[in-house]
């Protein structure tokens, strides 16, 4: 990796894309600093250590903190990942939407467009529920129509200034804007979590248990990013032959391919699904000041994280079973609305090609359903381990972190996904180079 680093800044072309990546980052952090007028930025953190739900935490975490900070870009890119995914399900549930798909870069073009507004009218609605929700109840230094117009307008301009940053970045920097955006916010988060688990578990300790636990939390934190690596890039290769066939006077075909079916066929999107359906409930109970009581008060307990794997409740590890089913159902469900086997059996027979000892057609869509089933459980149970690692150490020993395996995923597959697309940029313009000369 930091080879690819040192080889890119030779390139000035690309060491251009590299420096305005790092200075829209800049800015990016920058903003994440600057509150918005007329709120009471004391006043909104006493509410958030206040609550009992760890759903705030893992929103700030996605924010870098500006959403503690109520800062300008206190709603962040979320509104546009919520935007994205919408438009995505919706893609497969309208058929006018997916046939722009299928027009090629128009189609594109039109359904980022969408996206766009449909981004803003979510950050619209979730900065006036904001203003209104807190507002009268202390946010607000003053609250009044100004005030409420004000935090609305901040909040949505915010989070469309990022939207922005984050095509830039894709546009003239090194790609993959978005996705850079998200984790930026996440890894600003990450020493001051480090320097948190040390304060809790080395400092003020015997020098022999200090170490011990040093070297447990940093091979903890090694293992769980081999494990996410490994699973971000396992693929399961099905081989695809081509038959020969005469064009003109013309003998093509004959090829051998393959269909690379990920382990991680979903990425993270499982995760996002689950934690918000089990955290939506203490969201809204929070919001109209409702703790819970009797029953009730039991189950937001339960679906609270910071409750399970706890030795002294262990009733509430009840809601983990239930998380770890949820990931499992949408790791199939995300997997079946983008991937389609049939589609695939039928495109292949099309162009001559089948799999070796597998007839064409429905057969083919078969077999594939079958490889499918068994890789995505494959990966919806590494998705399971690599999660509910940072819930078991936070129930038993009470390491309190806002990042955990969602944030490691993000992190490491953008990383990834990132450092291919500067060596992609960096073998093109080898091979331009050589064209030329």
């Amino acid at each position: 990796m930091l080879t690819t680093l040192k080889n890119a800044f030779k390139i000035k072309e690309i060491r251009n894309k590299l420096l305005f990546t790092l200075g829209m980052l800049v800015v990016i952090r920058l903003g994440s600093q600057l509150p918005v007028p007329g709120v009471n930025r004391h006043y909104f953190s006493n509410w958030f250590a206040q609550q009992t739900g760890d759903a705030f935490s893992f929103f700030d975490a996605f924010t870098g903190g500006s959403f503690l900070n109520m800062s300008v870009l206190a709603l962040n890119i979320t509104p546009y990942i919520t935007s994205s995914i919408i438009m995505q399900l919706l893609t497969i549930a309208i058929p006018k939407l997916e046939e722009m798909q299928k027009e090629g870069e128009d189609g594109r073009r039109k359904i980022a467009s969408i996206t766009r507004y449909v981004t803003v009218a979510l950050a619209l609605i979730e900065s006036s529920a904001m203003a209104f929700a807190f507002g009268n109840s202390g946010l607000l230094e003053k609250f009044n129509f100004l005030n409420v117009v004000t935090v609305i307008a901040a909040l949505t301009a915010g989070s469309a200034f990022l939207m922005w940053i984050g095509e830039r970045i894709t546009e003239k920097g090194v790609g993959n804007g978005i996705s850079i955006v998200l984790v930026i916010n996440i890894i600003s988060r990450i020493p001051q979590d480090i320097a948190q688990l040390f304060e809790q578990f080395v400092f003020g300790r015997a020098i022999a248990v200090g170490a011990v636990a040093a070297v447990v939390i940093l091979a903890i934190i090694l293992v769980m990013v081999i494990m996410v690596i490994i699973l971000n890039d396992g693929v399961r290769k099905i081989p695809v032959q081509y038959a020969k066939k005469v064009q003109g006077r013309k003998m093509v075909g004959g090829q051998t391919s393959s269909i690379p079916l990920k382990v991680n066929t979903s990425g993270v999107i499982p995760i996002i699904f689950a934690s918000s359906l089990m955290q939506l409930p203490i969201v809204v109970c929070s919001f109209f000041g409702y703790q819970g009581s009797g029953f009730w008060g039991h189950i937001l307990k339960g679906l609270n994280s910071g409750n399970w794997c706890r030795p002294s409740e262990p009733v509430y590890s009840v809601g983990l079973v239930v998380y770890i089913v949820l990931v499992i159902f949408f790791a199939y469900f995300y997997t079946s609305i983008t991937f389609n086997p049939m589609e695939i059996a039928e495109n292949m027979k099309k162009q001559g090609g089948f799999i070796p000892g597998i007839r064409p057609g429905k057969p083919t869509s078969e077999y594939l359903t079958k490889i499918l089933n068994y890789i995505v459980f494959i990966g919806a149970v590494g998705l399971t381990i690599v999660c509910v690692v940072p819930f078991f150490f936070n129930g038993v020993f009470g390491a309190q972190v806002s990042f955990g395996g969602t944030s490691l995923i993000i992190i490491v597959s953008v990383v990834l996904e990132t450092m291919k697309q500067i060596e992609s940029q960096m073998l093109v313009r080898n091979y331009k180079g050589f064209l030329n000369d």
